[in-house]
């Protein structure tokens, strides 16, 4: 008898002690899970606020668009227009998180200002077509066939990225043309052909391809000497820098590069 009465002791002791180590790690893990709530990061939320150059608009959206279904907590507000536009706000104090411009130059804008944004990094390019009437009533051909007489033709403003693009190739071309009007964005020029107002403009690949059947594309061998890329940086006062970090994360990403790719753009 008293040679097992210690052992029960033992066994009691070391029993007490695992149970007391097991509640103890209960504690820890419940503790935890209210401290960080899972072991990954905190969800993303709150308003990303996009400016970025008119000819994104479609890709962007429908980038918003998934971004939200896969953050439920966010949402993306864009603000579409001119690339110059965009950046002299942006230098002024408009609150914003994301700036995604036509040009290198537009961007320099931005990012030349000490503590304006971070590094700018290339997503994509863009390239020129003609767009015309549907069914190039005019037939129309080559930058060339823009110079004739009896034709109204829209051009972007030369401080526009497109413009400055249109410029260049008219330069390759050796070509001078007056325009009927300039336009302080793509979409305004392209409108111009898609309400009938003028008979052709020069713009960017993908917005005829977004116009759809409102007006016809055509391609002139001048617009490779005038290919724009896209750079996108985060504001360094961004509001939402996480989400807005996000953002960019699959604005660059494969499903974002099908997206874009998909709407006419180029490979960075």
């Amino acid at each position: 008898m008293n040679t097992r009465t210690p052992a029960r002791r033992i066994l009691r002791t070391i029993g007490a002690g695992a149970a007391a180590l097991l509640a103890l790690s209960a504690c820890s893990s419940s503790s935890g899970d209210t401290t960080t709530g899972t072991s990954g990061p905190p969800e993303l939320s709150g308003t990303v606020t996009v400016f970025a150059a008119a000819s994104l608009k479609e890709g962007f959206e429908e980038l918003g668009a998934r971004f939200e279904r896969r953050h439920p907590g966010t949402e993306v507000t864009f603000n579409f227009g001119g690339s110059d536009s965009l950046a002299a706000g942006i230098v002024n104090g408009a609150p914003a998180d994301v700036f995604a411009a036509a040009s290198p130059r537009t961007m320099a804008v931005v990012t030349d200002r000490d503590g304006t944004a971070g590094p700018p990094v290339t997503f994509v390019r863009n390239q020129l077509q003609i767009a015309t009437l549907p069914g190039n009533p005019h037939r129309i051909s080559s930058l060339e066939d823009l110079t004739g007489p009896d034709l109204k033709v829209v051009l972007c403003d030369e401080e526009v990225p497109c413009g400055a693009a249109a410029r260049k190739a008219l330069d390759a071309a050796g070509l001078e043309l007056e325009p009927v009007s300039y336009e302080q964005d793509v979409k305004g020029a392209l409108t111009k052909v898609e309400l009938k107002e003028a008979d052709a403009a020069v713009v960017y690949r993908t917005d005829v391809r977004a116009a759809g059947d409102k007006v016809e594309g055509v391609d002139f061998p001048e617009s490779a000497d005038a290919v724009n890329e896209y750079p996108i940086a985060l504001l360094e006062d961004a509001p939402h820098a996480r989400a807005g970090k996000a953002f960019i994360a699959l604005v660059r990403s494969a499903e974002g590069r099908k997206v874009l790719t998909g709407a006419g753009f180029l490979e960075p």
